[in-house]
């Protein structure tokens, strides 16, 4: 019987940088050949069109660009974590017909999936004989953290909760962060150049206390990591998981705050990339949004602009150039707590 492929999960709240990890892992893939399973949240899919259009997809020989775009595959219909039956098995049972042809498969989860119910997805016959998870790899976004973007004041949470232990005072943000952390064989502190090194320290010592056992940080500069660093832990996951805590362990199903959703809106209409981003950042102030990517037409610019959005802070660069038969659209992806998609639609159609 053939060895089980191995399987890496990538984890990490909104905006951490998991898709630019993975995008780079595929630019310098070592010449291993890697299917990638993308979770998004929302309808609009954009980290695999990222992903796509990382200009290494169509590169391997004997491979025509459509069978190397297969290697790409989109889930949009859900929460990995809540639609593992119905969305990760079939789609997992396609991937692995094909595994004399791959070397390794990446699964980015979304910003709101929690790691566990998916690794004991790899306990069901249908998965355990032909794949293993040789690793979950979790990415934080450091500034994220010391901004406290996942709670608004942990220190007061963490004395409410010592003055009074059989109250649950934290966040449903805060308890998936924690079990990011919890099921993780690797943590990758990301985006350190936005920050000092005395803040990486404190990021440290708050990831640390969140670990369960010792697990390896590694910090990371726009997730620009060796492939042999990420991959072959051969940690076999799903075998391990009685050491991996988490917030739902008693539990027979989880729920996330049902009042964190997703919006995006396609308009066939250029922007100027300044005057959007004012309006962008006018939009976080006046909602509790999280998270903001998609690709936007520039006037006079050949390129397509892709744009990222964590809380206030926005990075945006150009990935490739438009091509003939697509149109130039704009398409953004909003995701928040109870977000306001027609105040977000009124905000634009304004520009």
């Amino acid at each position: 019987m053939a060895a089980k492929i191995p399987v890496t999960i990538i984890t990490g709240f909104l905006g951490s940088g998991k898709t630019t990890l993975i995008r780079h892992l595929l630019q310098h893939n070592q010449g291993r050949r890697i299917a990638v399973l993308v979770n998004e949240f929302g309808e609009l899919g954009i980290d695999g069109d990222l992903l796509r259009d990382c200009q290494v997809c169509d590169e391997e020989p004997g491979q025509t660009a459509d069978e190397s775009s297969a290697n790409i595959v989109e889930l949009t219909n859900g929460c990995l974590c809540c639609t593992v039956q119905e969305e990760f098995l079939p789609t997992m049972q396609e991937l692995l017909k094909r595994r004399d042809r791959l070397d390794h498969i990446l699964i980015e989860t979304s910003g709101l999936a929690l790691p566990k119910p998916l690794v004991q997805a790899f306990r069901w016959p249908e998965i355990r004989n032909a794949a293993t998870v040789d690793g979950v790899v979790t990415v934080v976004d450091c500034e994220a953290v010391l901004t406290g973007a996942l709670a608004h004041d942990p220190e007061a949470v963490a004395a409410q909760r010592q003055a009074d232990p059989s109250l649950d005072h934290e966040t449903p943000l805060e308890e998936l962060f924690e079990d990011q952390l919890a099921c993780a064989d690797l943590v990758v502190l990301n985006k350190t150049d936005l920050v000092t090194a005395d803040a990486v320290n404190q990021v440290v010592d708050r990831v640390q206390t969140e670990l369960p056992r010792a697990v390896k940080l590694v910090q990371s500069d726009r997730g620009q990591l060796p492939a042999d660093l990420l991959l072959g832990f051969n940690a076999a996951v799903e075998d391990n998981l009685e050491a991996r805590p988490s917030h739902h362990d008693h539990e027979e199903d989880h729920d996330h705050d049902d009042e964190i959703d997703s919006t995006h809106v396609i308009l066939n209409r250029e922007f100027d990339p300044d005057t959007l981003r004012r309006s962008l950042e006018a939009l976080v102030q006046s909602q509790e949004i999280y998270r903001i990517k998609g690709f936007v037409a520039v006037p006079q610019k050949p390129m397509r602009m892709v744009v990222q959005g964590v809380g206030s802070r926005f990075e945006q660069f150009y990935d490739r150039s438009w091509r003939p038969d697509e149109a130039r659209q704009t398409r953004l992806v909003f995701i928040g707590r109870a977000v306001d998609a027609g105040a977000i639609a009124q905000q634009l159609a304004a520009i």
